[in-house]
């Protein structure tokens, strides 16, 4: 690799990779030390209080995700990637992430292919390791210290350009190249992403409470979901935007330029009559090379049972009844708390409704072996308004 004797050949290097970055597909990129991230010193207490609810992994080794070079010895930079994924439009029942291909999969051959790309331009191998949520490292606290943005009151990475819409991936680099300055916070007295938060799970600024989180509940978990978070899951089957789209600084944010990180037109609307009836052929076909896969067909049934006692949907008791007769207990569980939701919440004019919902449960409740879903449907009766 040839220098110009007068100029740091690091610094043209690193400004070489940013700029091959950026015409290669990446919105931003920027270049942090290899130590410890600000507020990385948070996580102890996180873990303490179990704020990471039942994903177990975050409280391995944590020592090892503050540190980065922890992951890689000879680190010497740590290259942080970010594309925008601003939809045009806010899907209505999936968070955006989940409403294209997967980005793990899309942001790691991109990280791939740079790294080559610098394997080549410096003449010989370099130590590297490509990062995509796929290992123990705090992202948005890397993102910080490359200068990409601060870390909003929501957890969430908040830049100026693209608001809280990037999704990042890290290349670790085993050539000592100068990370950049990180940015100041630009949050101010808002409060807003707290206030749209349907759970609380945002109990104190810059920290969330997974365990009281929708996308923690809708996509994390593998059992019952809480009443509580039922209730406020409104029509949500995969995750939840709503501190996301409650940050002002998403008002500036320009739509995603990369047509594969934009929403599917099929996936931006309900679909309630295909989602209700998938088999694993259809649940395949529709969402195999997407997000929502990692669900499973059972709990994504699980979640659109919880998501219909809330539809506005004139098929919803017939969708709900085809729910209440599945082979899965975990289904037929979570049908029945929605019956038992439209029972109770019906308006005077939709008595008939309330009627149909109280006479499938009475009959489930009849023919039901399972005690879990026996339970749910004497519960979902219990608060059921005479009709």
């Amino acid at each position: 690799m040839q220098m110009n004797q007068f100029s740091n050949p690091w610094v043209e290097l690193k400004e070489s990779l940013r700029a091959h970055a950026l015409a290669s597909g990446f919105d931003v990129a920027g270049f942090a030390a290899p130590r410890p991230p600000p507020r990385g010193e948070y996580l102890a207490t996180w873990l303490a209080r179990g704020w990471h609810g039942g994903m177990s992994w975050m409280a391995r080794r944590p020592d090892s995700r503050i540190d980065p070079v922890s992951l890689m010895a000879g680190t010497g930079v740590i290259l942080v990637l970010g594309v925008n994924q601003c939809p045009p439009l806010r899907p209505e029942a999936f968070a955006t992430y989940a409403c294209h291909a997967d980005y793990h999969d899309l942001l790691q051959r991109g990280v791939q292919d740079l790294g080559a790309w610098l394997t080549e331009k410096v003449g010989h191998p370099v130590a590297m390791r490509v990062c995509v949520d796929s290992a123990p490292l705090m992202e948005k606290p890397l993102a910080v210290a490359a200068g990409l943005g601060w870390q909003g009151k929501n957890a969430l990475l908040a830049t100026r350009e693209f608001g809280c819409w990037l999704m990042l991936a890290e290349l670790l680099i085993g050539l000592p190249l100068p990370p950049d300055a990180p940015d100041g916070g630009h949050c101010g007295d808002c409060d807003a992403c707290l206030s749209a938060c349907p759970t609380d799970a945002l109990r104190e600024p810059y920290r969330l409470d997974a365990s009281r989180c929708l996308a923690y509940w809708t996509v994390e978990s593998k059992g019952a979901i809480p009443l509580d978070m039922r209730e406020a899951m409104g029509t949500r089957v995969f995750g939840c935007d709503a501190c996301l789209a409650g940050c002002p600084w998403n008002r500036f944010a320009p739509v995603a330029r990369r047509v594969e990180f934009l929403p599917r037109p099929e996936l931006s609307g309900a679909a309630w009559e295909v989602w209700a009836t998938l088999d694993e052929e259809r649940f395949g076909h529709l969402f195999g090379d997407t997000p929502l896969r990692r669900l499973g067909r059972i709990r994504f049934l699980r979640n659109v049972a919880v998501a219909l006692g809330h539809a506005e949907h004139p098929e919803r008791i017939a969708l709900l009844a085809g729910l209440l007769a599945h082979a899965s207990p975990l289904v037929r569980g979570h049908a029945a708390w929605s019956l038992g939701r439209i029972a109770r919440a019906a308006s005077p004019g939709d008595r008939l409704a309330a009627g149909m919902a109280c006479d499938l449960l009475n009959a489930r409740e009849a023919a039901e072996a399972d005690d879990t879903v026996l339970a749910e449907i004497r519960q979902a009766r219990m608060f059921t308004a005479p009709v």
